[in-house]
């Protein structure tokens, strides 16, 4: 039930919007978020989170609006993803990194599936465009995003277990050290 209604809440907040740099409605992120952390638990109320993901940083929706459709512990996890928009990329993006060395499990998990989804599409992208897709994005720098990605990758080692995390991972490699298809090369163990 939380999950539908999580579906229903974030289509209306994302409604119109699109991906960065395409004509993809931006829905399709968070679902597919919520789809990886679905693989990896059967907690309805972080699967619900993970759907919810980008409506405060994204959407204009308030933490007191989601704990009050969802409940404290949903606007919790939300708010735990949720980047300071006012702030420089550098600076959310540190602020992420530091947040991930003392998160809980079930935040790290929501982080996987969002750096998930976004690595998917960045690898499937950087594939069709090559180096001008870093254009798309206000931080232009492939380096800082590598940084940034893979810092995100060693801060969720506990995770590793997971297929979902050697994914990240191997996709990591593909789009930051040019390994596998990105090379032309045969595929690397």
């Amino acid at each position: 039930m939380i999950v539908k209604k999580a579906v229903a809440f974030a289509e209306a907040a994302h409604r119109g919007a699109v991906r960065k740099g395409t004509n993809i409605p931006f829905i399709t992120h968070p679902l597919d978020t919520a789809v990886i952390v679905a693989s990896l638990t059967e907690d309805q109320e972080l699967i619900a989170a993970a759907i919810l993901h980008d409506v405060v940083e994204d959407a204009g929706v308030t933490e007191e609006e989601l704990r009050e459709a969802f409940g404290s512990r949903v606007a919790e996890l939300v708010m735990a993803e949720t980047e300071d928009k006012t702030k420089s990329w550098m600076e959310r993006k540190t602020a992420t990194l530091e947040h991930l060395t003392h998160a809980s499990r079930d935040e790290k998990i929501l982080v996987l599936g969002d750096k998930l989804s976004n690595i998917r599409s960045t690898a499937r992208d950087y594939l069709l465009l090559g180096e001008v897709f870093w254009n798309r994005f206000n931080e232009k720098r492939k380096a800082l995003h590598q940084w940034y990605y893979e810092g995100v990758a060693e801060r969720l080692k506990e995770l590793s277990d997971y297929p979902q995390y050697q994914e990240y991972e191997k996709l990591c490699k593909m789009v930051f050290h040019h390994q596998t298809l990105f090379s032309g090369g045969e595929p690397s163990n």
